[in-house]
């Protein structure tokens, strides 16, 4: 197994971003995050382009241009979902999330992530710590401090990327109380083997 790499978590709140994709449900895409039928969470994703951009159409954008996937977490709370996402009928409150992470290699990651430090604090504590990590690829944000992340509490995520999304996948995961729960977002495709 390879052994993670620590990366330098940046701040959420001191990005600046232009516009989102509209993609096939919007600028947002909201989903439940799901583990043997139930609910433990809710995800609301966008992508957005660098600042100076009004408008965020990859077709029109050149080669190489940067994105930010962003991905906002509330662990046992679930808003209702937009299509074709089927919203779980149970939900079960979470007493302690450990980590999110891509359950996929992050296609084009340029390095820069991070997270809503005021989010953090307020989820956490003054003592939380998340660490962040890219595992041969696939990227973790893992709580390794503070008082535990519960129900309720938005924590909101982003990492970089050099793709834009193909759509929304099932290409992340939420672990909570010793279960593993699929979350959907957009993902950009997987890179070329040619490469």
């Amino acid at each position: 197994p390879s052994d993670p790499r620590n990366l330098v978590a940046a701040d959420f709140g001191e990005l600046e971003l232009g516009a989102r994709i509209e993609g096939p449900v919007g600028p947002e895409v909201e989903a439940s995050i799901i583990s043997d039928g139930r609910s433990i969470g809710d995800i609301v994703s966008y992508v957005a382009c660098p600042a100076e951009y009004d408008e965020c159409d990859p077709e029109d954008l050149p080669e190489g241009t940067v994105y930010t996937y962003v991905h906002t977490i509330r662990p046992g709370v679930d808003d209702p979902n937009d299509p074709p996402f089927q919203r779980p009928v149970g939900l079960d409150e979470v007493t302690a999330a450990t980590v999110f992470e891509t359950v996929r290699q992050a296609s084009g990651f340029n390095g820069s992530i991070g997270y809503d430090r005021e989010q953090v604090a307020k989820a956490l504590g003054p003592d939380g710590v998340i660490r962040v990590q890219d595992d041969n690829g696939t990227l973790a944000w893992r709580v390794v401090g503070g008082d535990g992340w519960q129900t309720g509490e938005p924590i909101t995520f982003f990492w970089q990327s050099t793709l834009p999304p193909e759509g929304p996948a099932e290409a992340y995961a939420l672990r909570a109380d010793e279960k593993i729960a699929m979350a959907s977002g957009p993902f950009p495709p997987a890179e070329d083997d040619d490469s």
